[in-house]
């Protein structure tokens, strides 16, 4: 590998750091798949949470999001969602998060 080509852990670090404050309004969090492109240093990762507004008539509804970090401009790519059933949100949230929370606050948050 280059000597300058970034590392897994250096992109997964700079990626926490972005995405933290952004997605700590949906705690908990789950991420449930992330595919690292070094050369490009960025990551694609999906995360599984309770969105306030994403179900028929602006009701809760648990959404699978994906998301592109680029980490050399240090930006953060908002891909698309869609809705994940109950059963398999059920066995998502079985695992440890990604985000943890104490008190899950999803009405409060503001739907972005």
């Amino acid at each position: 590998m280059p000597e300058d080509m970034v590392t897994i852990n250096e992109i997964r670090q700079k990626r926490d750091a972005k995405v933290h404050d952004h997605l700590a309004q949906y705690a908990p969090v789950w991420i449930v798949d992330e595919v690292y492109l070094l050369e490009e240093e960025a990551v694609q990762f999906n995360v599984v949470f309770m969105h306030p507004t994403a179900g028929p008539n602006g009701k809760p509804s648990w959404v699978n999001r994906r998301y592109r970090y680029d980490g050399f401009n240090n930006v953060l790519y908002h891909k698309g969602q869609h809705r994940v059933d109950e059963d398999t949100a059920v066995e998502i949230t079985e695992t440890e998060p990604y985000i943890f929370t104490n008190v899950a606050d999803v009405p409060n948050s503001y739907g972005g």
